[in-house]
């Protein structure tokens, strides 16, 4: 029986597998960049109310300026769900950048919400534009340490395609 010499070429390595879950974050942050788009849809052409916590007119002034940050946001998720989903070092980056900016807004709203008493439901009033407030607030903190701390995590995995 020969002897077979072994190379580079002839070796072949199963290719590794995918993170847990890959899908499951690639599937959060499309839904993310989609809801985001969704709340202004619904702000400037249904009807604010549905959303609005305050009536104050700072308050319409403030929420007034996120949509060009929200938009950096869903594009950011939008880029880096695709680049997850295709293996791109350029996803990786797309997504630390969606999770930092989700972070920052996430961290101007709930100073906003605190120091203007947003979070404070009058007595006899509808609690849930408040309570659509904070779960806003929580998903938009939460993914952001969701989807940093899963793409560094596997960021190997991310840059090293082949």
């Amino acid at each position: 029986m020969a002897k077979q010499h072994i190379t580079a070429d002839t070796l072949s390595l199963p290719a590794p597998t995918a993170p847990r879950r890959l899908r499951l974050v690639v599937g959060i942050m499309v839904a993310a960049a989609i809801i985001t788009v969704a709340y202004w849809v619904i702000w400037f052409g249904i009807d604010r109310s549905i959303l609005a916590s305050s009536q104050a007119p700072a308050y319409f002034t403030f929420e007034n300026a996120f949509p060009a940050a929200d938009g950096w946001l869903a594009i950011t998720l939008l880029v880096g769900a695709v680049g997850l989903a295709r293996r791109r070092p350029w996803g990786l980056l797309s997504t630390l950048l969606a999770g930092g900016a989700g972070i920052y807004l996430g961290c101007m709203d709930v100073l906003f919400d605190l120091e203007n008493g947003i979070y404070l439901v009058p007595r006899g009033a509808d609690p849930s534009p408040v309570m659509i407030e904070i779960i806003i607030n929580a998903l938009t903190f939460g993914l952001g340490i969701i989807i940093i701390s899963y793409v560094w995590r596997h960021r190997a995995w991310f840059l090293n395609a082949s």
